[in-house]
């Protein structure tokens, strides 16, 4: 069973390489982020048509998440419990759902902004709230893993150059802290294998052609229970699509598993 994870950076703008990505892939479930459109918006449609169903939580053109899948979608929980909220609304940034024999959890971890502002407070509450909403299927016996942007980078190996984020977000001990929290209820990083180069950077800047220099962070993780963990077979960065025209500063990673 292959499964993957992918911020497309706008569903819309994204759509004809997510579409010519699934056929060619093979993915059977993939956690989607930043699809930026209105669930009535979402292409349901074109995804049904390769044989996806679409469990969306999404409200306009900032955030939303996602869980495609081709082996079924049932108990689908839009939200965290306990969401803190920003600046007096809840954003749509996590879904669960069960695929099969599998549950997975898509998620889109608040940037943080700034050390200093709200946004980032806002970021670790949310994770306190990531955390207490996962913990009951981290401990179970079913495979389960919760697949996104989490906006952190786990260690100084996941950034290409740790002096051009002093002082910044992602790599804050805070940060990293609520990382080690999740690892803590029973969830540990499938760390990806790349394609190229030593890393397995997962995002480039479009800025200063970051992605031909190889400037990148690896921001998108599967966080997983023992049973996933123990099925995983293959998992990797796929950094062919974030070439070319019209690509999102986001790879695809993609674990297979033997379940």
């Amino acid at each position: 069973m292959r499964i993957a994870t992918w911020n497309v950076n706008s569903i819309t703008a994204r759509l004809p390489r997510l579409l010519a990505w699934l056929e060619s892939s093979g993915t059977d479930v993939l956690c989607l982020q930043e699809a930026k459109v209105a669930e009535e918006q979402f292409p349901a449609e074109q995804l049904r048509e390769l044989g996806y169903e679409s469990a969306v939580h999404a409200t306009g053109r900032w955030n939303g998440v996602a869980v495609l899948s081709r082996v079924g979608i049932e108990d689908v929980v839009k939200g965290l419990p306990g969401d803190p909220g920003f600046d007096g609304s809840v954003e749509p940034r996590a879904i669960s759902a069960t695929c099969g024999p599998l549950r997975v959890w898509s998620v889109y971890v608040p940037n943080g902004r700034e050390v200093d502002h709200p946004h980032y407070a806002y970021k670790l509450q949310w994770f306190e709230a990531l955390k207490a909403a996962v913990a009951g299927d981290a401990a179970g016996s079913r495979p389960f893993a919760v697949m996104g942007d989490y906006n952190v980078a786990p260690t100084d190996d996941d950034v290409y150059d740790r002096a051009a984020f002093e002082g910044a977000t992602h790599v804050t001990p805070a940060e990293r802290a609520a990382l080690a929290s999740l690892r803590e209820a029973g969830l540990s990083d499938v760390v990806p294998r790349p394609l190229k180069y030593d890393q397995p950077f997962t995002y480039w800047d479009y800025r200063q052609l970051c992605f031909p220099k190889n400037r990148g962070m690896r921001i998108d993780l599967v966080y997983a229970n023992a049973p996933f963990g123990e099925a995983v077979k293959d998992a990797y960065v796929d950094r062919e699509e974030r070439k070319g025209k019209g690509a999102s500063d986001h790879a695809p990673v993609v674990v297979d598993l033997d379940v």
